[in-house]
């Protein structure tokens, strides 16, 4: 196999923005292990995984031990075991192989280490020293380190929930538009280009679909054969951009110079009040891309090396621990301002794609006590809304209120003794009186010795005086 190149493999494998610990102290040796690894076959990325956890719970075991050497060790073994993790990812992406199950088993391995190697640290120096502190600090970084990536995956997703809302609301006007301009030239009108019924002008829309599919001119129509019908010019989808992309895409690209070139109309602005508010941050960021570190300074993986490594070999674990975990908890409120301020933009940009009346803040009136007592056109109207409609029955055809009983299941050959069936608790005489024990309203019982015969359901029904179905 030729030997691989350093720089193309940095080039492939690194993140374009990462963690200072992971640019500085990670990357400079993952990647020259990696041209090593790659040579053979049978190193695969998920087994990149088990070594980090196997190295990663040696270290918890030299953790416990709680003495300078074992600490000193634990912290050389955790950030060998860090390497690793780094690797099988540069892996997957150098080799291609890459599966779902390995993004998940190295997600779910993480949370393992850092758990073993919180309660061994903490729980070997409590059992040297004696200090509770110890065991809140465990504690401490477990949640921490839980809340740091509960937070992160769920604010991804509300992103992308926004995201795809803006596209759907997007897509949807661009296709009211279109079905406004084909119905106008169907009725041999001019297509109108004021907005109409909340669609807005038709010159300059999100996702202009124009009226001539392109490459085609009226002087050269398609030729189609007498069995075949013409095909309908299709839709070109709508083009959403955000600017999020586009500057991660081109970081060192200024936002303005972004928006002129994608078309102003079409890029979505996610961060605008963020950007608005803090100019400084995009100098910051610019300058700090040049090295490929992120302005996120304490995230999840600086908190890690401080209390797994740099408080082992300072022998200042408790310290350690408070700072890094007042400095990520400082960047995580900064995280969540910044997710605020994005909801806001989204608010802002959904009420100008859809103007139509919020109803937020108010209560539907089918809620309100009394409405069964309106009178007038308010109750036709409540009424007449298929919502809250009184359900018929046939809306639920096998619905029966109350058992009915099944005498297609006996014999009719059978007969019911009320005596038999009643005995002495309970009955009914001749006469049609209830029996409670063994006298009826002060009388004795008479004794029922006529059996009473079953009448099936599918039988037909004696049409006598007395008798109702």
């Amino acid at each position: 196999m030729a030997k691989l190149s350093l720089r193309a493999v940095q080039k492939l494998t690194c993140k374009k923005r990462d963690a200072w610990w992971t640019v500085f102290l990670v990357d400079p040796v993952a990647t020259r292990m990696l041209i090593v690894l790659a040579r053979f076959r049978f190193i695969t990325p998920n087994r990149v995984t088990w070594a980090a956890l196997f190295i990663g719970l040696a270290s918890a075991g030299f953790f416990l031990q709680g003495d300078s050497q074992s600490l000193l060790i634990g912290a050389l073994l955790y950030h060998l075991s860090f390497i690793l993790d780094c690797i099988d990812g540069k892996l997957a992406r150098l080799k291609g192989n890459g599966t779902v199950f390995g993004g998940w088993l190295d997600y779910v391995f993480d949370r393992i280490r850092v758990l073993f190697c919180a309660l061994a640290l903490m729980g070997g120096q409590f059992l040297r020293t004696g200090g509770e502190l110890y065991l809140l600090a465990a504690l401490a970084v477990v949640f921490l380190d839980m809340l740091r990536y509960v937070d992160a995956l769920q604010i991804y997703k509300m992103r992308m929930s926004m995201r795809t809302k803006i596209e759907k609301v997007t897509r949807e006007r661009a296709e009211s538009a279109r079905e406004g301009a084909e119905s106008a030239g169907a009725e041999g009108l001019e297509p109108r280009t004021a907005g109409h019924a909340g669609v807005p002008p038709t010159d300059r829309p999100l996702g202009h679909v124009p009226a001539q599919p392109q490459g085609r001119t009226p002087a050269q129509p398609r030729t189609t054969r007498a069995d075949e019908q013409p095909a309908a010019p299709e839709a070109e989808a709508p083009r959403v951009v955000f600017m999020e992309d586009l500057l991660r895409d081109n970081p060192a690209t200024p936002a303005e110079t972004l928006r002129a070139e994608a078309g102003a109309e079409n890029v979505i602005d996610l961060h605008e009040q963020f950007r608005d508010q803090f100019p400084w941050y995009i100098r910051l960021r610019r300058a700090m891309l040049r090295t490929r570190v992120r302005p996120h300074l304490i995230s999840g993986i600086e908190f890690q090396m401080f209390v797994f490594i740099v408080g082992p070999l300072i022998g200042q674990i408790l310290w350690t621990t408070a700072v890094s975990a007042a400095l990520l908890m400082l960047f995580e409120l900064v995280i969540m301002y910044k997710f605020w301020l994005s909801t806001r933009d989204f608010t802002r940009i959904m009420e100008e794609l859809d103007p139509a009346p919020s109803t937020a803040g108010t209560i539907a009136p089918h809620l309100h006590r009394g409405r069964h007592r309106q009178r007038g056109a308010a109750q036709e109207a409540l009424l007449a809304d298929e919502r809250y409609r009184t359900p018929e029955p046939e809306d639920d055809p096998g619905f029966q209120p109350y058992p009915q009983p099944r005498y297609d299941r006996l014999d009719p050959r059978e007969t019911y003794d009320a005596q038999t069936a009643w005995g002495t608790t309970g009955g009914y005489d001749p006469h049609g009186f209830p029996t409670h024990g063994t006298a009826t309203l002060g009388h004795p019982a008479p004794a029922v010795t006529q059996p009473i015969p079953v009448q099936r359901a599918d039988a037909p029904w004696p049409h006598q005086e007395g008798h109702r179905r």
